[in-house]
């Protein structure tokens, strides 16, 4: 008989709790908005209902961008707490500016005062963080258990990877986290210094006990008949039972899952930049890019002066490099050098390198010279963040001996990347420096988001723009 059930679908599961927070969080600031008003009696923050759930609304989409609901907060976890603030100031502020938009172009003649204007914004706003943030952390209690119990099957790397991510996972709780093996041979490597803490055997027994909370089988995917004997044995118990994919096995450069239907599939070489990815980034560029390429007018006015004076030959050039997904683009930058090199043969400059001019040099040092990219960025061929693109002979040549290589090119190269804050950038004069840059190019694909790229940005102004490497 068909019951119209398919016993092939999986559901996902999401153990955070995101979508009971936002409700939260949308209920909590209307009903914060409306017991400052009260309070206060404020005629300056009295706005219409429509507004307010509006601002709710924009807090809700600002907090799911910048991974606010991607757990509940944890003890001393002061970058949530600050996120959540930032999305609270940036939703008043967007509302608001809608609001008294609209108002001036119904009503030109109005006025606002803006002392008690900005006053009721800054401590409305503190009011709603400090209802947010107590009903998060009274959640936090009452939804998460406080001590639990969790066997790991299998001394594995996937066991490594599920055992740190369940300590993060489990940062505020009493986590008692065991390894059990039924391999008797001794370990190397990561693996010498993890106790085992029983068999097989012993564990089933401990579960069959009540003595286990949750067992999290991580064994390798060759052993399927293991695995499947496992879980028979462990159904004669009631604790709970996940598998722990040998996924890296295959790839350490997993970014996603995807569902086709009732289809899992697993993205392994993919951009992040996809859907809402591809409009949160253009916006972050068009915004950031055009904010950027007005501040630094001023200072491309005096590269561009700078140049001329004290060198012959144009003040800018451009240079073929790889952009989205391997297809060639120009890219611009001060000239800073008495050669404007553009072939199959590029050498990369070198400390003292005496195709540098001398006012070629102070702009290389202050990275003064990679201005007008911010032009590239507003065309769309680059973004502000992303990896650094290489001359195009540096990419025929670097594909070849450095495993991964190109991947770095599914998403658009950018001005600054994780690589520079992180202090590889300038000349890659060994094999092992373009290595670690490429780790680190990788690394920001794989766990892109708009919190990463704003991070990056500040950091760029402390460590990118100057340093050792630059020259």
């Amino acid at each position: 008989m068909n019951l119209g059930m398919n016993v092939n679908k999986v559901k996902i599961f999401n153990c955070h709790y995101q979508k009971l927070l936002k409700l939260i969080d949308f209920i909590s600031i209307n009903g914060a908005h409306i017991i400052y008003i009260k309070m206060t009696s404020s005629t300056a923050y009295n706005f219409p209902v429509l507004t307010v759930l509006c601002c709710a609304l924009i807090f809700v989409m600002l907090g799911s961008l910048f991974n606010i609901y991607d757990s509940l907060f944890k003890q001393n976890n002061f970058k949530k707490a600050f996120l959540t603030l930032l999305c609270l100031i940036a939703a008043d502020i967007i509302t608001l500016s809608l609001y008294s938009t609209i108002v001036l172009l119904f009503n030109p003649q109005a006025q606002v005062d803006m002392h008690a204007f900005i006053y009721g914004l800054l401590s409305a706003t503190l009011f709603m963080f400090f209802v947010i943030f107590s009903l998060r952390l009274i959640l936090s209690r009452f939804l998460v258990p406080k001590s639990i119990r969790i066997a790991i099957l299998g001394i594995t790397s996937s066991g490594i990877a599920i055992e740190t991510s369940l300590r993060k996972e489990y940062s505020r709780n009493n986590v008692e986290i065991k390894f059990y093996e039924d391999r008797q041979h001794s370990r190397e490597g990561e693996f010498a210094d993890i106790e085992s803490s029983g068999t097989s055997r012993q564990l089933l027994e401990l579960a069959k006990a009540g003595e286990i909370d949750e067992l999290y089988i991580a064994l390798p995917m060759v052993a399927q008949q293991r695995i499947r004997s496992f879980l028979d044995e462990f159904s004669d118990s009631t604790i709970d039972v996940f598998l722990v994919p040998d996924l890296m096995s295959y790839s350490s450069h997993i970014s996603q899952l995807r569902m086709f239907g009732n289809i899992q599939t697993i993205s392994i070489f993919s951009s992040p930049f996809e859907a809402e990815g591809a409009l949160i980034k253009r916006a972050e560029d068009i915004v950031l890019g055009s904010l950027l390429t007005l501040v630094s007018l001023p200072l491309m006015l005096f590269a561009a002066i700078g140049i001329k004076l004290t060198s012959p030959g144009p003040v800018l050039f451009k240079q073929s490099r790889y952009g989205l997904n391997g297809k060639e683009i120009k890219i611009w930058k001060f000239r800073s050098m008495n050669v404007m090199e553009n072939s199959q043969v590029v050498t990369q400059a070198k400390r003292d390198d005496p195709r540098v001019t001398r006012f070629g040099a102070f702009l290389r040092r202050t990275s003064l010279d990679e201005l007008p990219q911010f032009f590239n960025v507003l065309q769309g061929t680059m973004s502000i963040v992303g990896p650094r693109p290489h001359a195009v002979a540096h990419n025929e040549h670097y594909r070849q001996v450095v495993e991964n290589y190109m991947i770095r090119h599914k998403v658009k190269p950018g001005i600054t990347g994780l690589a520079q804050v992180k202090g590889y950038r300038g000349e890659t004069d060994t094999l092992d420096k373009m290595e670690k840059r490429i780790r680190y190019d990788l690394e920001y694909i794989k766990s892109w988001s708009l919190y990463l790229d704003l991070k990056i940005v500040f950091l760029t102004f402390f460590r990118g723009f100057v340093g050792k490497n630059a020259f």
